[in-house]
């Protein structure tokens, strides 16, 4: 059943509880992307124009002590997004208690608060990983209704999602969350077709649910990435070096026996003796990998292939990168998959988070496909078909 979205709520003068995903990365104290917080933006700033006085809370990281404490901050995320908002932000440093509640039921409309990392909360015993019914009720007492942003959470049943929206009188999906569910749900659900799905990364574990689900809906997958010679071994082909799921082996043989020419892949990899940007470089054939040698990206054979196939594609779902983009020398694979998915211009390309989505806006790309999403793992369990518990929270629409 249909969700209730943002604009299905009268947020106008409501406390409005607002669940975002500011798990942004953090060196020394400075945030160092803020993809998560710019795309948030377009909520805050609807419930803002609403007059709606804005509660806002997301985790940051793990937290397992309170010397954890020090580095997961959110005051640094509240003063990036003061910056996006153009105006203040109260960040309150607790997670609960008279100063959080003072300062909410002080709040005017139009006004943004926002309190700290709700992962404080798992340091005796893990209280909003674990659902604690006490929290998220306690949480949801201090707003009138529930907004939740936050898809990179979404899979996961948490007191700020799950515990919040079960003691609420009123729960809808904000815009980015919307976004993400319309996207990746239509591109898997009701494709237009050809579809074509991209996977990379290091574990075929990893992505089993996804590829299994997309067997039955995909045109095609491309497969590239450390994956690929799990994959190749299956098949008896030496990979040398190549990182390799032994144990998974017999499960690569059998989806690549029941996909039926579906799954494609690597023709040839860039070939190198030690993990290293500067490692010497020799491109060779799928079936010429040495014994001493690793692959740590596609080869320009691999490219030219993946590019003629992907030309008349009208979907395009990728997850993971093809190579170690983060080598300068090995990340040509990488962005040649952007630049042939941003040149499609009568197709509907949506990169599912993680790896690959750093990828894309670190290479400039951000602006070139139609969605970029914010969860990696969310996007992946999305793919695989699952529901998604920070979903399946929000009030139907009736």
């Amino acid at each position: 059943m249909a969700k209730k979205m943002l604009k299905d709520l009268n947020v106008n003068e409501k406390t409005v509880l607002v669940r975002v995903d500011f798990n942004v990365p953090m060196k020394d104290g400075a945030i160092t992307d803020d993809n998560r917080i710019r795309q948030a933006l377009p909520t805050l700033e609807y419930l803002i124009e609403q007059d709606a006085k804005i509660v806002c809370f997301s985790h940051l990281g793990r937290v397992k002590s309170e010397e954890d404490k020090a580095s997961k901050s959110l005051k640094p995320v509240a003063e990036k997004l003061a910056e996006y908002l153009k105006k203040d932000v109260n960040f309150i440093p607790e997670t609960r208690g008279e100063k959080l509640e003072k300062a909410i039921k002080t709040l005017k409309k139009g006004e943004v608060l926002m309190f700290e990392n709700t992962r404080f909360e798992d340091i005796d015993g893990k209280k909003e990983s674990k659902n604690d019914a006490d929290l998220g009720a306690y949480w949801a007492s201090l707003g009138d209704v529930f907004v939740n942003d936050a898809f990179g959470t979404a899979h996961r049943a948490h007191a700020s999602n799950v515990g919040i929206a079960k003691n609420i009188s009123e729960s809808a999906a904000g815009f980015l969350l919307e976004k993400e569910i319309n996207f990746i749900g239509e591109a898997v659900n009701n494709p237009n077709r050809p579809f074509i799905a991209i996977l990379g990364g290091v574990k075929v574990s990893d992505k089993i649910g996804v590829i299994k689900n997309l067997l039955a809906k995909a045109d095609m997958i491309l497969i590239g990435g450390g994956m690929s010679y799990t994959f190749l071994k299956s098949q008896g082909v030496e990979v040398g070096t190549s990182v390799v799921e032994a144990d998974k082996l017999d499960l690569a043989d059998d989806l690549l026996k029941n996909a039926y020419g579906k799954i494609v892949l690597p023709l040839d990899f860039k070939l190198t003796k030690e993990f290293s940007n500067d490692a010497e470089i020799r491109v060779g054939d799928a079936n010429d990998i040495r014994t001493d040698e690793m692959g740590l990206d596609v080869g320009p054979k691999t490219l030219e292939k993946y590019q003629k196939l992907l030309k008349n594609a009208r979907t395009v779902v990728w997850n993971g990168p093809v190579g170690v983009f983060e080598f300068s020398n090995f990340s040509q694979g990488t962005i040649g998959i952007c630049q042939t998915l941003a040149n499609l211009e009568e197709a509907t390309t949506i990169i599912g988070g993680g790896d690959s989505a750093s990828a894309a806006i670190n290479f400039g790309f951000e602006d070139a496909f139609s969605h970029i999403s914010t969860g990696g793992g969310a996007s992946l369990e999305y793919l695989e078909g699952k529901e998604l518990p920070g979903v399946a929270c929000l009030d139907d629409l009736s």
